[in-house]
C-alpha cells in the first residue's frame, strides 16, 4: 500500500471532483476561479472534536470571505450526513463527500495504515500552489490560530475585500 504524504508548500493542489452536501458537483479548480481556498479534511460528522472545528471556522467565516478567500471541508462521510451536519450547526460553507478517500489520499490526510482520517489544513493559492499546511490530529484550536494567521497575512498584503453576498 502506498502512504501518501502531505503536500509541501509550493505543490500544486491536485485537482479532484466530489460530491458536496447538497448533491452538486465541486471542482476545485473551478471554486479557486472564487479565490483562494482553506481547504481542511477532518475525520467525521457529528464527532466532538470535528464539531468543534467546524463550528470554529463557521465562527470566523466572515473574516475568511472579507479577505476574499473561501473555505471547504473534507470528510468520508455521504450527503446525507454531511447535508444533516450542515444543517444542524448551521454550516456557510461546503462539505465534500469523500467515501473512498480519493482526495483525503492525494492530499496525505488518509489515517495510519488507511484508518481514519488526520485533521490537516491547508492553504490553496488561486493559482493552484499549496501556500501553507498544518496537520495536528488532535489539538484542534492549531486549525483555527492557521486559519487567522492566513486572514492576517491577507490583510497585510491588502486582500480585503468586500464579502460576498
Amino acid at each position: 500500500m502506498v502512504e501518501h504524504r502531505m503536500l509541501k508548500v509550493g505543490d500544486i493542489a491536485p485537482e479532484f471532483v466530489l460530491p458536496d452536501q447538497t448533491g452538486n458537483e465541486f471542482s476545485l479548480t473551478e471554486k479557486l476561479r472564487d479565490g483562494a481556498l482553506i481547504l481542511f479534511f477532518y475525520p467525521a460528522d457529528f464527532t466532538p472534536g470535528c464539531t468543534k472545528e467546524v463550528c470554529a471556522i463557521r465562527d470566523i467565516h466572515e473574516e475568511i470571505l472579507s479577505v476574499g478567500m473561501q473555505v471547504v471541508g473534507v470528510s468520508p462521510q455521504n450527503r446525507a450526513s454531511h447535508s444533516r451536519f450542515s444543517d444542524e450547526y448551521g454550516l456557510p460553507y461546503t462539505l465534500i463527500c469523500d467515501l473512498n478517500k480519493v482526495a483525503i489520499k492525494m492530499y496525505g490526510a488518509n489515517g495510519p495504515m488507511g484508518f481514519g482520517v488526520r485533521r490537516v489544513t491547508y492553504l490553496i493559492s488561486q493559482g493552484q500552489r499549496i501556500q501553507a499546511a498544518i496537520c495536528a490530529d488532535l489539538r484542534i484550536n492549531k486549525h483555527e490560530e492557521f486559519i487567522h494567521k492566513a486572514i492576517l497575512l491577507r490583510e497585510a498584503a491588502g486582500m480585503n475585500t468586500p464579502a460576498h453576498d
